[in-house]
């Protein structure tokens, strides 16, 4: 009789032993896939045909900064002009600031020649970040040589329109072509641009650019790449990880900047269940975004 209580004893050690050794250690790799891709810095060259340097250039906000250094008054007056301007045709506001300013202003009281030509000014933005949806202006400076003898300032307002991301135009009747004459105007198609680009708000937009997973039976290892493809800097945020609907882990973000990214790597995520059909990832940012729809992500099991 007591070797039986022996036996059953071993025996019912042996079996939580591998109970415990089928639960814990895994026995095959599962990974897991996205539903559809999604591709990073797509952007649609058709908005603005060959108008800009690069497409669907803008600064964040329409309200653009700019501070005026070392003009004499006339220059002053006519870059002045070429912001009241722009600002009365456009979306845009422009508002003087001493220091931290979007747009720089100097001036030069020598005349150059390049090619035969005498420089009237020069300008462009010098600071620009590629996102998903535009070609971020920071920075632009404009260097104005030549006093505008226009009734108009044609000459501000043509390197002004240059640090908003504008090329030259093959029109000679266009203020954009690099010859300046009195007779050239502005046109409907460039306010019409300007407008169309700064009517998006000045929102973040945090989204997933890449997310990765596998599965060592009860363990999970995750790598997640989140980007601010918006208008501003994001606020506190947080990725939520659901297993088959359930809760499984949360991830502190903080803000991240136009741009800018943030790479999460998590090992060894211990999951209840056995069989895992889905994986689920969302952003949860209580803020206002350009889109919310690229704020969650689903991982299929990939198929052998």
């Amino acid at each position: 009789m007591r070797w039986k209580i022996i036996f059953n004893l071993i025996f019912a050690l042996f079996a939580i032993s591998l109970f415990i050794f089928y639960w814990f250690v895994p026995f095959r790799t599962i990974e897991f896939g996205m539903e559809s891709g999604h591709s990073n810095f797509t952007l649609n060259d058709s908005d603005n045909g060959n108008m800009q340097f690069y497409s669907r250039m803008r600064f964040p906000s329409p309200q653009i900064s700019y501070r005026i250094d070392n003009c004499p008054l006339q220059k002053q007056d006519n870059i002045e002009e070429a912001f009241e301007i722009i600002s009365d045709i456009t979306l845009l506001d422009f508002y003087p600031k001493n220091y931290g300013e979007e747009i720089y202003v100097t001036c030069d009281s020598k005349n150059r020649i390049e090619g035969g030509l005498f420089i009237a000014g020069e300008g462009g933005p010098t600071n620009i970040t590629k996102t998903e949806n535009f070609n971020v202006i920071f920075y632009g400076s404009i260097l104005l040589i030549k006093e505008s003898k226009c009734e108009r300032p044609n000459i501000a307002i043509h390197e002004l329109l240059h640090v908003l991301g504008f090329d030259h135009s093959d029109n000679p009747n266009n203020i954009m072509y690099y010859l300046s004459s009195c007779k050239q105007t502005i046109g409907d198609d460039i306010p019409e641009l300007i407008n169309r680009l700064y009517a998006t708000p000045t929102y973040a937009d945090l989204s997933f650019e890449n997310v990765s997973a596998t599965m060592h039976r009860r363990y999970l290892d995750i790598n997640i790449s989140v980007r601010n493809n918006g208008l501003k800097a994001s606020e506190e945020a947080k990725v939520i990880i659901y297993v088959d609907g359930k809760n499984v882990e949360e991830v502190e973000l903080d803000p991240i900047e136009i741009g800018f990214g943030r790479t999460i790597g998590l090992r060894n995520i211990w999951v209840s269940q056995i069989n895992v059909e889905q994986l689920e990832f969302f952003i949860d940012a209580g803020f206002e975004e350009l889109e919310k729809n690229n704020n969650r992500i689903i991982l299929q099991i990939k198929e052998d």
